[in-house]
């Protein structure tokens, strides 16, 4: 058996930054076993497959341990392959997950998702947490991560976190936040919990991310970097129970997996 792949940097728009993502088109469904066998070889952040059907796409994601629930970046970098590499004309692209319905639109250059928005609730600030991330944050939130907000831009950059001590932590991932020097917002992701200690650029964090900062500057329309060493570049729009959440894609290399 033979499964064609390609590997996409997905929010940049250059080669070697953004988040890579591995992203396989099937003709029908793999074993649940196989596809994570696949994707913990690929040794990604992500790997998304995806099966045609009628007009929509039905869409996974795996990362080297486990099945995830949503991710942005992979599925960017679906829609990515299909416009570029498989032919697709329309201008939106409908994908069906466990997360319910997903859009991808082309507009001015950039790939659009339109995701459904995870507004966090207060948290406490536990002491795994500051133990985890080396330093405590001034507020905390929970959606299905840990939010942890601090000062600024350059507190985000400094972290060093202790992956052993935040694996601990009863969440995916955690998300740490402030506004930006020249963006309204900046971020950093962690889930060493599931096998990515820092993912470089994190869209399901931004279902979170987006409502709050929309909030928190009271505008609807944000513009946000995540600073990872490879650094991802996001254009958000918060419209209630949805997000808007835009980028760009390259790809990195095609190829086929042979079984």
């Amino acid at each position: 058996m033979k499964i064609p792949i390609y590997q996409v940097d997905a929010f940049t728009d250059r080669l070697f930054g953004g988040n890579p993502a591995a992203v396989c088109p099937l003709e029908e469904w793999l074993a649940p076993e196989l596809m994570q066998n696949i994707a913990a070889e690929n040794n990604l952040s992500e790997t998304a497959f995806f099966v045609k059907k009628d007009s929509i796409f039905e869409l996974r994601w795996f990362t080297p341990a486990i099945e995830v629930d949503l991710c942005g970046h992979a599925t960017l970098a679906s829609a990515h392959v299909l416009y570029s590499h498989l032919g697709y004309t329309e201008e939106q692209i409908t994908f069906s997950s466990v997360s319910g319905e997903l859009g991808v639109a082309r507009s001015n250059g950039r790939l659009v998702l339109d995701f459904p928005a995870t507004p966090p609730s207060p948290a406490e600030i536990k002491e795994e947490l500051i133990q985890g991330l080396g330093r405590e944050p001034r507020e905390a939130f929970r959606s299905r991560d840990y939010l942890a907000v601090f000062d600024n831009e350059d507190e985000i950059l400094a972290l060093q976190p202790d992956f052993s001590v935040l694996k601990k932590l009863d969440c995916l991932g955690i998300i740490v936040t402030a506004e930006g020097k020249g963006s309204d917002f900046v971020s950093r992701f962690f889930a060493p919990a599931v096998g990515i200690d820092e993912d470089p650029v994190t869209g399901s964090a931004h279902t979170t991310l987006i409502p709050f900062w929309a909030e928190r500057l009271k505008k609807t329309s944000l513009h946000a970097f995540q600073l990872s060493r490879r650094r991802g570049e996001l254009f958000c729009q918060y419209s209630g129970d949805r997000v808007k959440i835009g980028g760009q894609a390259k790809t990195f290399f095609t190829g086929e997996i042979i079984l």
